[in-house]
């Protein structure tokens, strides 16, 4: 289907600093859309932080499992500047670019502006979840309509 040796048209990486909240559920709201599009082979997801947490924050876990995707075996990890330049679109959550260090990636970058959900009540959580996933479906929206006219 793809015509470069499997490798997807588009990479995006969801970057923020622990990668233990806004990155996570936005990766996992890219991949639910990657599924439900049916845009596996043109779409790469990759996720990552500057400096991982241990783990993803519970009410992130808590928030997300009210919409069925269990977060609770994922695990923060840090994103490689190999990664990064793999990428066509680095996509940070709010969390100061400057970390992530932009002059390792040519592709496009873009901000969000997200609160950090750490420590967050539950209601504020829903808030920044639910922004992250119209975010999330407008990016797939726009990615797909460009893979759509390049082939």
């Amino acid at each position: 289907m793809s015509q470069h040796n499997g490798q997807p048209d588009r990479r995006v990486a969801f970057v923020c600093v622990q990668n233990a909240g806004r990155s996570q559920m936005a990766a996992a709201f890219a991949e639910r859309e990657r599924d439900r599009r049916e845009a596996g082979d043109r779409i790469g997801i990759v996720t990552g932080g500057t400096r991982p947490a241990d783990r993803v924050h519970d009410v992130v876990v808590e928030a997300m499992g009210e919409r069925d995707m269990d977060l609770g075996d994922r695990t923060p990890r840090e994103v490689t500047p190999e990664e990064l330049g793999a990428v066509d679109l680095v996509v940070t959550m709010g969390c100061s670019a400057s970390d992530v260090c932009p002059a390792t990636w040519n592709g496009e970058n873009r901000d969000w502006g997200l609160d950090d959900p750490h420590e967050r009540p539950i209601e504020e959580v829903r808030e920044i979840r639910d922004e992250i996933e119209r975010r999330v479906v407008a990016l797939f929206d726009e990615l797909l309509s460009e893979t759509a006219s390049a082939g």
